[in-house]
């Protein structure tokens, strides 16, 4: 095996061999920067760390120079507000630092009525709907009115007015009352909300991965998979796809078949499977499943592209008409049933 040339010109070293040197020049005691990578980085100064080879003196003395006028050029610290936050906690109480963060924040969500007032109504309501109807009245009385309006025509009808007379008869709320709320909706409501934000970014990409056809789809999640297996079987458990219009009953079906045009329905069903395609043609009269089987044996051989966008076209009336509330679509993780 022939020996590696030793490195004795800056000028020809990559990015990611100069941070190698840097990283063994710094040593082990320094492998908190190592923890600051990412798993890309990390890969890619590691390969170009083990091909290094030897390095000498004067490069990684001028390396080094480089390195440090860099930092004292740029600034050698960056703020964030994370980085801020844990600052502050070292010397401040909590209630103070939470209090102080949420008005760097800005408007976005300067008090914790502001927050609520960034919050989907129905979101709001399905969490209020469990609360006595004096504390979703106090809720309800610091929100703008719009938005209390809308949280309210969301709540069950008979709760909705319960809450209604309890604000007409409302007296000032003690601050301590008032406090007692805040902390509850902030600890147990925007907590709760912040954890489940990143399943709505989920539910985003399994509307987009939808829109796929099927070979960008299967190429996305396969590339997806290596790099992050969970976040892949959670865009596909959440995934709507054309197989699952399986689980709507025959009421639903028929809507579906009345909302789709006959080529659009015969190309879809030429790719479906067995199961998927008698479900449909026995939710048509025996003519019209007649002459559908006919149409489709007609078209002779059709091209995947095709079929995959009459189906994916299937889906999006499918959803559609649960937009309009005439039928109810589940995603293909959930133990829902689709309803009619």
């Amino acid at each position: 095996m022939a020996m590696k040339v030793a490195v004795t010109d800056l000028k020809n070293l990559s990015g990611p061999e100069k941070a190698a040197i840097v990283l063994l020049a710094l040593g082990e005691d320094h492998t908190k920067i190592w923890e600051a990578l990412d798993d890309e980085e990390i890969k890619e100064v590691s390969q170009a760390m083990a091909g290094l080879g030897t390095v000498s003196a004067s490069v990684v003395e001028e390396l080094l120079v480089e390195f440090v006028s860099g930092m004292s050029s740029t600034g050698a610290i960056m703020g964030s507000y994370e980085q801020t936050q844990r600052l502050l906690a070292s010397f401040m109480p909590q209630e103070k630092v939470d209090a102080l963060m949420e008005e760097i924040r800005g408007p976005a969500g300067r008090t914790m009525w502001d927050k609520l007032g960034n919050v989907n109504e129905a979101v709001l309501a399905n969490y209020l709907k469990n609360e006595y109807p004096q504390t979703v009245a106090v809720v309800l009385s610091k929100v703008k009115s719009d938005h209390a309006a809308r949280v309210l025509a969301c709540l069950p009808e008979d709760f909705a007015l319960e809450c209604v007379t309890r604000m007409l008869r409302m007296e000032p709320v003690q601050r301590e009352i008032l406090d007692k709320i805040e902390m509850t909706l902030r600890t147990e409501f925007m907590s709760n909300l912040a954890r489940t934000s990143k399943r709505d970014s989920h539910e985003m990409m399994a509307e987009i991965f939808n829109n796929f056809d099927r070979q960008t789809e299967a190429r996305f999640i396969a590339a997806l998979e290596e790099r992050n297996r969970e976040a892949a079987e959670r865009i596909r458990a959440l995934m709507f796809v054309f197989e699952d219009l399986s689980k709507l009953d025959p009421g639903g079906i028929q809507t579906l078949l009345r909302g789709t045009p006959k080529e659009q329905l015969a190309l879809a069903l030429k790719g479906a499977s067995d199961k998927l395609r008698d479900l449909f043609f026995s939710n048509m009269s025996e003519r019209a499943a007649k002459i559908m089987r006919e149409d489709m044996e007609s078209m002779g051989p059709v091209r995947l592209k095709d079929v995959d966008a009459a189906q994916v076209g299937m889906v999006q009336v499918a959803k559609d008409l649960a937009a309009k509330g005439e039928i109810m679509l589940a995603g293909s993780g959930g133990d829902d049933e689709l309803i009619y």
